[in-house]
C-alpha cells in the first residue's frame, strides 16, 4: 500500500491529531521523520497515546522547538534528504511532516522538495479560522506546482461551511471532511470525530 503523507497549511493546525485518526482508521504504522522540540509530548508520543501504535523511530530528534533547519543547526547537524527515504513497511504508513509545506529542512530544501521526491499521495490539513483560504490555496498551489498528488483537504476546527466550500470550489480540491473540536483528546473521542472524514476516498488513493 502506498504511504500517505499528512502535511498542513501551518504549524498548530492539527496535523498530529489528524495523523493519529488516520493511523487508527487505516490500521497503519506512523512515522514522523523530523521532530523539533523534545521537552513536551512529541508528535510520535501523541500518536502512540491515541492509537496504541508504536511509531517508527524519527530519523532526526532535535531538542530545540523551532523550524527543523534551525533546530538542526542548534544541534550541530544538517538534515540530509537522502537520509529521509520512505520506510518499507507491511500495510499502510502515515507520514507526518512538520509545520507547513514550505518549512525548511536545511538551507537548500523545503519540506516541499521532500514531498516531491517521495511522490506519495498527500492530505493537507487546514484550519477553518480566518486566513485559511489564503493559506490553504497557497499550500495547494505549491504542492501542485511541484508535481505532488494531493488527495484533498481535511479541515480541523469549528464548522465554516462557506469558507470550506470556497476553498474546495476555487482551489478545485476534494473536501475530505472536517474534524470537529474534541471535548477531550482520547482514543474514543478521536475515533468518533474521524467518522466525519471521507476514508473511502483516502483508501482509494493508496
Amino acid at each position: 500500500m502506498t504511504p500517505l503523507i499528512v502535511t498542513g497549511t501551518d504549524t498548530g493546525v492539527g496535523k498530529s491529531v489528524v495523523s493519529a485518526g488516520l493511523t487508527a482508521a487505516l490500521g497503519a504504522q506512523y512515522w514522523k521523520p523530523v521532530q523539533s522540540g523534545l521537552e513536551d509530548e512529541t508528535d510520535s508520543e501523541l500518536v502512540a497515546r491515541l492509537t496504541g501504535v508504536t511509531p517508527l523511530p524519527e530519523t532526526y530528534r532535535l531538542p530545540l522547538p523551532a523550524s527543523p533547519h534551525l533546530s538542526a543547526e542548534d544541534a550541530g547537524v544538517e538534515i540530509d534528504l537522502d537520509a529521509l527515504s520512505l520506510p518499507k513497511v507491511d500495510g499502510a504508513l502515515v507520514v507526518e511532516g512538520a509545520g507547513g509545506v514550505m518549512v525548511p529542512l536545511n538551507r537548500k530544501h523545503f519540506y516541499l522538495d521532500l514531498f516531491a521526491r517521495w511522490q506519495a499521495p498527500i492530505v493537507l490539513v487546514a484550519r477553518t479560522q480566518l486566513g485559511t483560504i489564503n493559506h490553504t490555496t497557497l499550500s495547494l498551489m505549491a504542492l501542485r506546482g511541484a508535481g505532488c498528488n494531493v488527495i484533498g483537504v481535511i479541515f480541523n476546527g469549528a464548522a465554516e461551511p462557506e469558507v470550506e466550500e470556497t476553498i474546495a470550489q476555487m482551489a478545485n480540491v476534494t473536501h475530505l471532511g472536517r474534524l470537529a473540536p474534541l471535548s477531550e483528546l482520547t482514543p474514543g473521542a478521536l475515533a468518533e470525530g474521524v467518522k466525519a472524514i471521507d476514508m473511502t476516498t483516502i483508501r482509494a488513493a493508496l
